[in-house]
C-alpha cells in the first residue's frame, strides 16, 4: 500500500460557486459540476473544477457546525484537505491510524462516502488528508448539476497548467520537526531538501518531504524565533495558525502560462532588474531566453538534475494568506537555493506595498 499522488485538494470557502467562477475567469479552469442539497448532499455545497491533471473542490458549509463553516470563520477561505490517491485507500487509512494519525471525521458506509472525500485524518493545523482511489472523485460528481453562472465573465478554459507540483505550508516555531516526523512515520514520506533562510534579520527553517512515489511534495516552513518577526509570523497571525500558504501548479511552458494568465488579470510579483543583470554570471545560459525571463519577472534556479523556472502571483485573499505559484521543471527534481533572496525580497516589496500578510516559500 502506498500513496501514488495528489488526487485533488479541497478548499473550504464562503461561496463555492463564486470561487469556482473566479478560478475559471483568472486561471481557465473548467467547471465540472455542483453537488448540494438538490443532489442529495445536505449541509454543504461543493463545486469541482479541473485543468489537465489538477482537480480542485470548493466546499461551502450551509449550516453552523459544518467543518467548512467553522474553518472559514477561523481562517477565511483556504485549502483544508489534501486528498491522496492510493492503490488501497481503506488499507492506507487503517495503516495511517495504526501509525498515529488522528481521524477528524467518523467513517461512513464505503458505498456512500461524503461527496468530497472519505475519512479525514489530521495533518497540520486544520488541514487534513483523505485517501481516495483514482477516479473516485469523478464518480461522486457524475450526477452533479451544471453550476449556475459557470460561464461568468465570458472566460474560456485554458490547457496550460498540468498538475499540482507541491503544496507549501507554514507551521509555528518549534513544530517543523514534529510535522516532518509525522509525514515520515505515518505516511512513509522522506525528507528530500532543507535550508535555513536569513534575510534582513528575518529567518526561517524550511524542510521538504515527499512521498515514495515522488508525486506528492510538501514544503514546510517555520519562523526562527531568534530572528525579527517576518513573513511566516505574518501568515500565522493572519491565518490564525498553521496552514497552506501556496499551491504550485506545474506547466511545461511557463512563458506561455504567465502571458495567458496575465492577460486574464492575474497579477505576479515583480523582480528587480539587477536580478537578471547578474543571472548569466551566476548560472550561465539557461533554457528560457534572458529577455523573456526579464519581461515576465520569472525566476530561475537549478538543482543537480536540471533547471526550474518559477513565479508567484500576488495574493488576492482578503487576509493575503494564500497565493499561487507557477513552476516549470526542466529535469529539476527538488529546489535550488540560488534565488531564495530574490524570492524573499520580492515578497518584502509586496509586503511593503500592501501591508503584512504575504509570505514567500519554495
Amino acid at each position: 500500500m502506498h500513496v501514488t499522488g495528489i488526487d485533488h485538494v479541497e478548499f473550504y470557502v464562503g461561496d463555492a460557486a463564486a470561487a469556482a467562477a473566479q478560478l475559471r475567469a483568472s486561471y481557465g479552469f473548467r467547471i465540472s459540476g455542483e453537488l448540494g442539497p438538490e443532489t442529495g448532499l445536505p449541509g454543504e455545497r461543493s463545486v469541482l473544477v479541473r485543468q489537465r491533471g489538477i482537480q480542485l473542490v470548493l466546499t461551502t458549509g450551509l449550516a453552523p457546525g459544518h467543518p467548512a463553516t467553522d474553518y472559514v470563520a477561523r481562517h477565511g477561505d483556504g485549502l483544508a484537505t489534501i486528498a491522496l490517491a492510493a492503490d488501497d485507500p481503506d488499507g492506507m487509512l487503517m495503516e495511517a491510524v495504526a501509525g498515529g494519525a488522528v481521524p477528524l471525521s467518523p467513517p461512513g458506509p464505503l458505498d456512500d462516502p461524503p461527496a468530497t472525500g472519505r475519512v479525514r485524518i489530521a495533518g497540520f493545523g486544520d488541514v487534513g488528508h483523505t485517501f481516495v482511489a483514482p477516479g473516485e472523485l469523478a464518480a461522486r460528481f457524475a450526477g452533479a448539476r451544471p453550476v449556475r453562472g459557470a460561464a461568468a465573465h465570458g472566460a474560456r478554459d485554458l490547457d496550460l497548467l498540468d498538475t499540482i507540483d507541491h503544496v507549501a505550508a507554514c507551521v509555528p516555531a518549534g513544530e517543523l520537526l514534529s510535522t516532518v516526523a509525522f509525514y515520515e512515520r505515518v505516511l512513509g514520506f522522506r525528507q528530500i531538501f532543507e535550508e535555513y533562510i536569513e534575510v534582513g534579520g528575518q529567518a526561517m527553517n524550511s524542510k521538504v518531504v515527499q512521498s515514495r512515489s515522488s508525486e506528492v511534495t510538501l514544503t514546510l516552513l517555520e519562523p526562527d524565533p531568534d530572528g525579527l518577526p517576518g513573513q511566516i509570523d505574518d501568515f500565522l497571525a493572519a491565518h490564525a495558525g498553521a496552514g497552506v500558504q501556496h499551491l504550485a501548479f506545474r506547466t511545461d511552458d511557463i512563458a506561455a502560462a504567465v502571458r495567458a494568465l496575465s492577460g486574464r488579470g492575474v497579477g505576479f510579483l515583480s523582480t528587480p532588474g539587477s536580478y537578471y543583470d547578474e543571472l548569466e554570471r551566476r548560472l550561465g545560459r539557461v533554457g528560457v531566453p534572458l529577455a523573456v525571463l526579464r519581461e515576465l519577472n520569472v525566476l530561475v534556479d537549478r538543482d543537480d538534475a536540471g533547471e526550474l523556472f518559477q513565479i508567484f502571483t500576488q495574493s488576492t485573499h482578503p487576509r493575503r494568506t494564500f497565493f499561487i505559484e507557477v513552476i516549470e521543471r526542466r529535469d529539476a527534481l527538488t529546489f535550488g537555493s540560488a534565488n531564495i533572496k530574490a524570492l524573499y525580497q520580492a515578497v518584502e516589496r509586496e509586503r511593503a506595498r500592501t501591508g503584512p500578510g504575504a509570505v514567500v516559500a519554495r
